[in-house]
């Protein structure tokens, strides 16, 4: 991968295609790999950018404090791009609308996948899922932590692990270790989500998620689409949490779609 550096470290990202350019924004269990299925598709006829969050995948530990648009924004200016098309999951979901309100003369049109609600009445299946991942880690059982996240954001909650292809788990164990390695730091230094209308948002705007997924995100996918003016809602039945694993083709196809307005 390419390297941007700065005074925090650095951001590791890569290009593929030629054509309007589409950034993808990984989720916080995954990094840029978890795209991999979906790259071939969209690079046909876009420049697809997509690159790891600060503490994921190849990029460094930040050094300090930083707000994850302000990467986003510096990656574009170092590329030269001044408008582009977001697609974020999860995590990177939450990125890329915070990016929309803080820079909306940046995108041209908003793709999101799961992404969370700031401040959101989490269920009790949320809240057990977030104790066992803390219990593993302070009982310094990585691997544990690992499967806990395996379970919940890849398996989910409404399928066994007999209907989940293998390679899947084995493509997200890498990069979920490093980012459970990170998240204390990154926690620490990040600045947080932006704050902001999303009435304001005034690009075409896409919410996705998988109806395998918790019922916690499919209310939210719901809240987005209700919030967000003129956003089309799509469910991936064969989908848990990550999309772009579950289902590339589909979301490959919806994409394109999309992508072209």
């Amino acid at each position: 991968m390419l390297t941007l550096d700065d005074e925090l470290g650095h951001l590791a990202y890569e290009t593929a295609g030629e054509g309007p350019p589409v950034v993808l924004v990984h989720a916080g269990v995954a990094d840029h790999r978890m795209w991999d299925a979906v790259v071939p598709s969209l690079a046909d006829v876009h420049t697809v950018i997509r690159y790891d969050l600060r503490g994921f995948g190849e990029s460094a530990v930040p050094a300090g404090p930083f707000r994850e648009t302000d990467d986003l924004r510096s990656l574009l200016d170092h590329l030269g791009h001044e408008r582009v098309r977001l697609v974020g999951a999860s995590w990177g979901g939450r990125v890329a609308v915070d990016f929309t309100l803080t820079h909306p003369d940046r995108v041209h049109s908003l793709a999101i996948l799961a992404a969370p609600w700031p401040r959101y009445p989490w269920s009790a299946e949320m809240i057990a899922y977030d104790e066992a991942e803390t219990a593993a880690l302070d009982a310094g059982d990585l691997d544990a932590a690992v499967r806990v996240n395996l379970d919940m954001w890849l398996r989910g909650p409404a399928r066994a692990w007999d209907d989940v292809a293998d390679e899947l788990a084995e493509r997200l164990r890498g990069p979920l270790r490093t980012s459970l390695v990170n998240q204390a730091v990154v926690g620490r230094h990040s600045r947080g989500p932006a704050t902001g209308d999303l009435a304001a948002v005034s690009v075409p705007a896409l919410v996705g998620v998988g109806k395998l997924d918790v019922t916690d995100f499919q209310d939210i996918a719901r809240r987005y689409a209700s919030a967000i003016p003129g956003a089309h809602l799509v469910e991936f039945a064969t989908a848990a949490h990550l999309v772009a694993l579950d289902a590339p083709a589909e979301l490959s196809s919806v994409l394109r779609e999309f992508l072209a307005r």
